[in-house]
């Protein structure tokens, strides 16, 4: 019977910088998250009327995983504030000045503007 060097049939994940499935990452889940998708964009949200009133806020800074939509954007606001729920059927979105679909993907500095339903006479 032949003898098995154990060296050959198991890759040696240490030498080439991997962790074998049974060890524990050291690094942070953060930096794993930046290290798989890339570095996180900032978009600045400004609230206008009732979104202003619904926040308590008129501006935030967000910071989204590269290739993010005005829709994920959203999500994330409406987890963060739960009262916006009451506009989103009704409101608009801008995109650095310009009115844009929720399916808009955002860049990194972009401004995203929170436009309610406005009434008057």
């Amino acid at each position: 019977m032949r003898d098995l060097n154990i060296t050959s049939v198991i890759p040696p994940f240490q030498e080439r910088g991997r962790l074998r499935p049974w060890q524990k990452n050291p690094k942070k889940t953060s930096d794993m998250a930046e290290m798989e998708v890339g570095p996180l964009i900032q978009v600045k949200v400004l609230f206008f009327a009732r979104a202003r009133e619904l926040t308590g806020l008129t501006d935030i800074s967000l910071l989204m995983p590269p290739r993010s939509t005005a829709r994920d954007c959203m999500s994330k606001l409406l987890n963060k504030f739960p009262k916006l729920e009451e506009i989103y059927n009704s409101m608009v979105v801008a995109l650095n000045e310009e009115y844009a679909p929720e399916s808009t993907v955002l860049r990194n500095s972009d401004e995203l503007a929170i436009i309610p339903p406005i009434s008057g006479g």
